[in-house]
């Protein structure tokens, strides 16, 4: 008989915890097997299997007996091999698993793994969910819902796993920047490609993330609410009919319409959560955003750290430390004349030959080694001792002549300054140019447009429109960046820029725009 109140976790609190923890899993193993019921033999045949050949078959159904009182197990009379009286007296059951301990079981499970979790920083996942929200957007007007039903499956599956992977990597990477429960060796050794994985996961959330964002927004809401209804009604016709009685269980289409709310409601939650993930709201940033700045915070923590471990190996302490060393050598000291000791050699308290005594006194020869209450007195000057020193005989100093350096300094200051006006001028024309037509760009050119296109990449998210505009820090340029599609190529000194054709639109909101003049 089931007890009335289970207590599914109780076998974890006791001496032989491993025990039931093994039983439990015999169970579990032959449920995923379709197997139901097990007889107390057949427990201890597996466990012999599994390597638990020390338990005897007493001990398994003691196991048994006590999980099946703590709810665990289910215990059913066996009568199947009964032939004598004396056998349907003899006490013999079979055993299945209860739906508290298999939900104990479950959550024991999900705890390992989320413990055992080391997280990952999915990038292939980002190219998933931007495949599948454009094979959402392609769709035809009235699709199959089964293709829509699999296609927001496997999205919300990739951006689960996203958001599990990452939430777990990020932990365990602060408890690296912290050092906790850290093997110091293994940390130093992989620093590297940890750094390198963070650099590269963080450029490709940058170009993915723009472009789902874009996705998601082009996306209808109407179409949206299609798209999620429809799955939303496929998984209501399989949903198992309730045990209520009424007028409402009477009529099968009223709980179909009742199970399909419902479904639409979960699914409606995770498009919400979708979008929070990768477009965000009012004052709320989206978390790809926020993913994106602690990602970015973590690599300059971890070289921090780094800095932090090296000086630890390199066996630098503090003062505080020294002091209390010193401490206890002094503690240590044998006699007094060996403190003494220890004290000039710590403190450097020997005779003052650095001072120097007035013009014309006699000094006497004194050994290096006599006490300063035995040595004989000399004068000192007033002078030296308010001031600690004397003031030096002879000429002072001539004042050297900076003026050729001033001069030099000045030059490049201006020239720089010069070189940065004209990259100005050429750029902030106050017309849309393609970054495929901006033609050859000089090193400081190249400079200020990588800076300005840096922040309005940064500055996002676009407006109805699909643009992002921005200031400069000094509200001196605004800036307008809209993506147009295919590639752009730009010339610099140095080599080629290669990415993302974008239309780009930079005003001087100082001296206003001027002709731009496109180099060959």
């Amino acid at each position: 008989m089931e007890p009335q109140t289970a207590r599914p976790f109780a076998h974890l609190d006791t001496p032989l915890s491993g025990t039931y923890r093994r039983v439990m899993a015999v169970f579990v193993e032959n449920k995923r097997r379709f197997v139901v019921h097990l007889r107390p033999e057949d427990v201890a045949e597996a466990l012999r299997r599994d390597g638990g050949s020390g338990l005897s078959q007493e001990t398994v159904d003691k196991a048994l007996g006590s999980l099946a009182e703590w709810g665990n197990l289910r215990a059913d009379p066996d009568t199947s091999r009964v032939t004598t009286v004396e056998d349907f007296y003899r006490a013999r059951h079979l055993y299945q698993l209860s739906r508290e301990g298999e939900a104990a079981e479950r959550a024991l499970e999900v705890y390992e793994r989320e413990i055992g979790r080391r997280g990952e920083l999915q990038a292939v996942a980002l190219e998933d969910i931007r495949v599948r929200l454009r094979a959402l957007r392609d769709l035809p007007g009235h699709p199959d819902p089964a293709v829509a039903h699999n296609l927001l499956l496997e999205l919300m599956s990739r951006l689960d796993s996203l958001a599990a992977n990452a939430s777990a990597f990020m932990g365990g990477l602060q408890r690296a920047i912290e050092l906790q429960d850290v093997d110091e060796e293994a940390f130093l050794a992989y620093k590297d490609r940890l750094i390198a994985y963070l650099e590269r996961f963080v450029s490709e959330l940058v170009v993915k993330h723009h472009d789902i964002a874009a996705t998601l927004r082009a996306l209808p809401s109407e179409r949206v609410a299609d798209l999620l209804a429809a799955a939303a009604a496929r998984e209501a016709a399989d949903a198992v009919p309730d045990e209520a009685t009424g007028p409402a269980a009477e009529t099968p289409s009223a709980a179909v319409s009742a199970a399909s709310g419902e479904k639409l409601a979960a699914w409606e939650n995770r498009w919400s959560g979708l979008w929070s993930w990768f477009v965000g709201g009012r004052g709320h940033p989206c978390q790809a955003d926020l993913l994106r700045t602690r990602a970015r915070k973590a690599i300059p923590d971890l070289l921090a750290t780094i800095s932090v471990l090296q000086e630890r190996r390199a066996g630098r302490s503090d003062r505080s430390s020294d002091f209390r060393a010193l401490a206890r050598w002094f503690a240590q000291s044998p006699t007094e004349q060996d403190a003494h000791r220890l004290w000039r050699a710590a403190f450097g308290l020997s005779t003052a030959r650095h001072l120097t005594a007035e013009p014309g006194a006699v000094i006497a020869e004194v050994p290096a080694a006599t006490s300063w209450l035995e040595a004989p007195r000399i004068e000192v000057s007033a002078r030296l001792r308010a001031a600690g020193h004397y003031a030096k005989r002879g000429a002072p100093s001539r004042v050297r002549d900076r003026t050729v350096e001033r001069e030099s300094l000045a030059r490049e200051v201006a020239a720089e300054r010069e070189q940065t006006e004209t990259a100005r001028r050429r750029l902030a024309t106050g017309r849309a140019v393609l970054l495929s037509e901006v033609g050859v760009l000089g090193r400081q050119e190249f400079a200020l447009f990588l800076r300005l296109l840096g922040d309005a990449l940064a500055a996002g998210p676009p407006g109805p429109d699909g643009a992002i505009r921005t200031r400069t820090s000094d509200g001196a340029l605004a800036v307008t960046l809209k993506p147009v599609g295919g590639l752009a190529e730009v010339e610099t000194e140095d080599g080629v820029l290669r990415g993302p054709d974008h239309e780009i639109t930079i005003v001087d909101l100082v001296t206003g725009p001027e002709p731009m003049a496109v180099r060959s």
